[in-house]
């Protein structure tokens, strides 16, 4: 069978359209089914205590919360942890990731329990994706330069983690917060996703436009790119802490609750 030359183009154009679209998350297009349990994943720097604000909010809005306590070792063992949190919950889950753990909700967020995403001033890689080498296309952030080793552990340095990690925290909470700081290993930040469940879920992000871990205009590019129903706190990277009530009215929305 022949095809005539309009009939091609018109072929190019469509397959390219819909190309187009494939590379954008469900956010704009679907709203998530209403859910009552909240999965929460910390990042680097953190363990899951740093929920704990967020935490009050949502078993005060009558959902089932659970934070999972990311090993910071690498990221299959990272993911398997969220998804064993995630097989014991009963329907759908909204799964919500800080910071690094943007990886794991990207990648473990294709469980078939997760109805939804968010995304507070996350990573947020497309499958396969070197994220290091897309944030390289940014500024580099402050908190980088704060980074400490021993050997092959690695954790914010005080002064780093009072001023570029927790800036807009008092100092008293701050110093807390970085007494209770897990250390990560090294091998955590080699790891790519091998999903990017972004793609087939509704999902949500949180920008924190005062951010000095991650640049913001990094997160906002990511929160784009996928199509998430975003949000702009002006807030330090831990806007969790610092802004709860906005980061818990997101995740509401998240799991079709009224907010």
């Amino acid at each position: 069978m022949t095809m005539s030359r309009r009939h091609f183009s018109n072929t190019v154009v469509a397959g390219a359209a819909a190309s187009l679209i494939a590379t954008r998350g469900m956010a704009a297009t679907s709203s998530p089914p209403k859910a009552r349990n909240v999965v929460l994943v910390h990042g680097l720097f953190a363990d899951g205590s740093c929920w704990s604000e967020v935490i009050a909010r949502l078993q005060a809005a009558g959902l089932n919360a659970t934070a999972v306590q990311n090993p910071l070792t690498t990221l299959p063992e990272a993911v398997a942890s969220a998804q064993r949190v995630l097989d014991r919950q009963d329907g759908p889950t909204v799964l919500v990731g800080h910071s690094f753990s943007g990886m794991i909700v990207t990648e473990a967020g294709v469980h078939s329990n997760v109805s939804a995403l968010v995304y507070v001033a996350a990573r947020a890689p497309d499958a396969g994706e070197d994220y290091t080498a897309l944030a390289k296309t940014f500024p580099t952030p402050p908190a980088s330069a704060g980074i400490v080793f021993d050997g092959e552990e690695g954790r914010l340095s005080e002064a780093a983690f009072l001023r570029d990690f927790a800036g807009d925290l008092p100092e008293a909470k701050a110093k807390v917060l970085y007494a209770v700081q897990e250390s990560f290993q090294k091998a955590l930040l080699t790891g790519k996703t091998a999903h990017a469940a972004w793609r087939s879920k509704p999902s949500f992000y949180a920008v924190s436009t005062e951010d000095r871990t991650i640049n913001p205009d990094l997160e906002r590019f990511m929160a784009k790119r996928m199509g998430a129903k975003t949000v702009e706190v002006k807030s330090s990277h831990l806007s969790l802490i610092s802004h709860p009530d906005e980061i818990s009215r997101l995740i509401l929305e998240a799991a079709g609750q009224p907010t």
